[in-house]
């Protein structure tokens, strides 16, 4: 199974990453000589994604712009604006009527990753999807990331069942910003603004959710400074960019 239309999360304010963020939208800032937004559209459409929905709401004008000058498709890119921020779960369920009844990717859109020796990590996530699931998240090893993430997110089973950090734990595990869910992941739910995450935990609590763990890089991009370094990183050659 390999999904033919993609979320990719646009709208968030960015206010970590402030000032670079102050007069324009975050997945708009650019690393290794194109914009993060850019680095996401270019691997949801090596991987055969056909229709993208992209939501914005902070200087939703210059995503807009960006998009029409530069992805003019294919793939198809649909622009979602929110005049108000409806968070994750509130957007994608906002864009379920074009992206279809079958899964698809949501991917945020300041996420950047390297794919790892073995295939795209889309193409891994695909690969793990089992129609009895509503969702299977990336996830990226705590310790292997650069940059204050806190304590994780996720501990991981053999059969890659999750289950979250409890008080007073450290999980091994980040959530990577990219994901396959199945659009039944909503039902139940009404147009209002909420977070994918009361969803996740309802998917955990049935069984209905796996994850896998990222065999490449990941750059953690919250403030100026990760930024910076994650470009230091790729412009000295230790690792190089392929689209």
């Amino acid at each position: 199974m390999t999904p033919r239309t993609a979320m990719l999360l646009a709208a968030g304010l960015g206010t970590r990453m402030r000032p670079l963020t102050d007069q324009t939208a975050k997945p708009l800032l650019p690393l290794g000589g194109r914009t993060l937004l850019d680095h996401a559209l270019d691997r949801l459409a090596a991987a055969g994604v056909a229709t993208i929905v992209v939501n914005a709401h902070w200087h939703a004008e210059r995503v807009a712009a960006h998009l029409a000058k530069h992805w003019p498709g294919p793939p198809r890119v649909v622009l979602q604006h929110e005049s108000d921020l409806l968070e994750t779960g509130g957007a994608v369920r906002a864009a379920l009527p074009t992206l279809g009844p079958a899964p698809c990717f949501v991917v945020n859109g300041d996420t950047f990753w390297l794919d790892g020796p073995t295939a795209p990590a889309l193409a891994r996530l695909a690969a793990a999807w089992d129609d009895r699931l509503d969702a299977v998240l990336l996830l990226q090893a705590t310790f292997q990331v650069a940059g204050a993430v806190g304590p994780g997110d996720f501990f991981l089973d053999p059969i890659g069942r999750l289950r979250r950090r409890q008080f007073g734990e450290v999980a091994p595990f980040v959530y990577a910003g990219v994901q396959v869910l199945h659009p039944r992941l909503f039902d139940g739910t009404v147009a209002e603004k909420f977070s994918t995450n009361r969803l996740w935990d309802r998917a955990i609590a049935a069984g209905r959710m796996r994850g896998i763990v990222h065999d490449g890089l990941w750059f953690h991009l919250s403030t100026p400074p990760d930024l910076a370094e994650a470009e230091t990183v790729l412009q000295a050659g230790t690792v190089s960019e392929t689209r």
